[in-house]
């Protein structure tokens, strides 16, 4: 059982295992085709166990053609988390799925699900065969799906790190400075699967020894339906704050390097200046891209190699589809991911308790 005292220890070292290489505040990125340095303290990977990279010198965007896979999966079907207005998810992933059909030969189509348990919903009956996740959004499709789902790739961060944050957000007149600042007033969750806008934030507030719950130290919580809509909640006063995902790089004034914040300030549809950042998580290891398992592996490799060229090849359209800049992405496995596997069990066992 994870208990409170070790629990933010555990999720930094999800984010910094020695095979993964670098975390949120780690040492500086390799040169371009080297090797990722370990962090302070840990063992280098394997040389069997290489995890490319899009720095890598001999990654490169794949050639086009229809693959031998075709004949398997002639629709590619790509899942997109909810969070976001339609309108906008598909207008930011439109070029991408013409990418995809044009790069392989096949028919793509974008499924943007309302929340982001429809997309676990999706993987699970094999009505998708590809989605962007975050990490608990993953170990849920993999519960969901009996283990019927891998994990291919993480997003890099700008200094080739490969976490992010959870952060707490309230309008900046509001007076509140601080957490304890919170105590009696309401807090907006993002989405129940969403990690850094449920799962994460109620553990290691629980950690902290804050009631998660409503009427424990908040006034009351709820669900906003999104990482958006979480933040307007916010500024239309609805809520006195809501949690979010950022990179936690770079100008927090401008939302931050990457994530929602800084998407919503591209979008003009949130002026920082006018917001505060009063709580911050430990890394989290990013969210991967995943597919079924039950998918050719030529398929998953030539996804693999797709977006790993793609911040080469067309660096426009991938600060597109990641929203922000960052130094491309990194090979995972499922191993990575067995931390938020149990966070998630324990979650559902605490709700049965509970009930």
């Amino acid at each position: 059982m994870l208990n409170r005292r070790t629990l933010a220890g555990l999720i930094a070292s999800a984010a910094m295992t020695p095979s993964l290489g670098l975390a949120q505040g780690g040492t500086p990125p390799a040169p371009q085709g080297g090797t990722p340095p370990a962090p302070h303290g840990a063992m280098p990977a394997a040389p069997t166990d290489r995890r490319r990279r899009s720095l890598d010198a001999d990654v490169a965007f794949p050639q086009a053609g229809r693959r031998a896979w075709a004949s398997q999966v002639p629709l590619l079907r790509i899942g997109l988390l909810g969070g976001e207005n339609e309108a906008d998810r598909m207008g930011r992933y439109g070029a991408y799925r013409d990418l995809l059909a044009s790069t392989f030969g096949v028919e793509a189509r974008l499924f943007p699900a309302a929340d982001f348990g429809g997309v676990v919903q999706a993987l699970g009956a094999r009505q998708i065969e590809m989605a962007g996740m975050g990490s608990s959004g993953y170990a849920a499709a993999w519960m969901d799906s009996d283990g019927n789902v891998e994990p291919l790739l993480v997003s890099e961060e700008a200094d080739g790190s490969i976490a992010y944050i959870a952060a707490m957000v309230v309008r900046r007149d509001s007076g509140i400075t601080n957490l304890e600042q919170m105590r009696g007033k309401s807090l907006a969750w993002a989405d129940p699967n969403s990690t850094s806008g449920y799962l994460i934030p109620r553990f290691q507030l629980r950690a902290a020894g804050i009631g998660v719950e409503s009427g424990q130290y908040f006034s009351r919580t709820g669900f906003a339906g999104g990482h958006e809509q979480g933040v307007i909640a916010v500024v239309q006063r609805q809520y006195d704050a809501a949690v979010t995902w950022a990179s936690g790089q770079g100008a927090e004034d401008e939302g931050f390097t990457r994530g929602n914040l800084r998407a919503m300030v591209d979008k003009g549809l949130l002026d920082m200046r006018q917001m505060r950042v009063i709580w911050r998580s430990e890394p989290i290891l990013n969210g991967p891209l995943t597919v079924r398992r039950d998918l050719p592996e030529s398929f998953k490799e030539d996804m693999r190699l797709f977006h790993l060229g793609l911040p080469k090849a067309h660096p426009a359209l991938y600060r597109q589809i990641e929203r922000g800049a960052g130094t491309g992405y990194r090979e995972v496995r499922h191993s990575d991911f067995e931390l938020f596997v149990r966070m998630r069990q324990e979650e559902a066992a605490a709700r049965r308790r509970r009930s």
